[in-house]
């Protein structure tokens, strides 16, 4: 089965169909979470994912703007951001929300928003972080999102640790037979220092993965930005990828 991975899209439609029009034939679409929070376009976000046969999480923004996590957990521009989502949510896009977990298992691939450890709010940003997740799942693969930047981690059980391999990388990589955590990347707000939209594809059948980038109108979405007096800290990171 041919699958789409995606991750924090952050409610940019923009960059959302940048990455629908980029990307070969899927059979399943799967979003590790953060279909809203910092963007100008939740709804429209929502309703593009739920057109297609997927798996979605609800990430830690998801949650924000249903109101289950407090906003003082959030720095005063995301906070800024939620409080707008908030209200911008229609009923079924919440309806929609609330539905979702943080984490969940398909086949051999578990998915969780964060970690496998805290799936809501810890970020995997380390060989040393990833390596203390293996033991809270049981797949060979986990897939995470949070952290907007692409990674794989490698367990090497022989020396009890984690190895990270960051792409970009020559074709697609193999997962197995060592176990791995793979994230994808940021769709709608990247932060590796690449402004472009970040993806997957992933052949469970063949069990490879491959990263993959995209280009998009950045300035439609800091546009769409400004009309709904979104914090301008969040419309100028996305020119420089941070």
């Amino acid at each position: 089965m041919q699958c789409l991975v995606i991750s924090d899209i952050h409610a940019n439609l923009a960059a959302l169909e940048a990455v629908l029009e980029d990307t070969p034939d899927f059979d399943e679409l799967w979003c590790l979470g953060d279909l809203v929070g910092y963007g100008p376009n939740p709804n429209e976000c929502i309703d593009r994912i739920r057109g297609f046969t997927h798996t979605s999480l609800a990430g830690n923004h998801d949650w924000a703007a249903l109101g289950k996590l407090s906003l003082r957990s959030f720095n005063a521009v995301a906070r800024a951001a939620n409080e707008w989502t908030q209200q911008e949510l229609t009923s079924s896009s919440r309806t929609y929300l609330n539905g979702l977990s943080p984490s969940l298992q398909q086949g051999d691939f578990a998915l969780a928003h964060g970690s496998p450890r805290e799936p809501v709010w810890e970020y995997i940003m380390d060989a040393n972080t990833a390596y203390r997740n293996f033991e809270y799942f049981s797949t060979p693969v986990c897939l995470v999102g949070h952290t907007h930047v692409p990674v794989l981690f490698k367990l090497d059980e022989e020396h009890d640790r984690a190895e990270a391999v960051l792409p970009p990388l020559p074709e697609p990589v193999g997962l197995g037979p060592e176990r791995a955590i793979v994230n994808p990347g940021s769709v709608g707000q990247p932060r590796d220092g690449d402004p472009r939209a970040s993806y997957a594809m992933l052949d469970t059948d063949e069990m490879t993965w491959e990263f993959r980038r995209v280009s998009y109108a950045i300035e439609i979405t800091q546009e769409r930005m400004r009309a709904k007096a979104l914090p301008q800290l969040l419309i100028d990171r996305l020119d420089a990828g941070r």
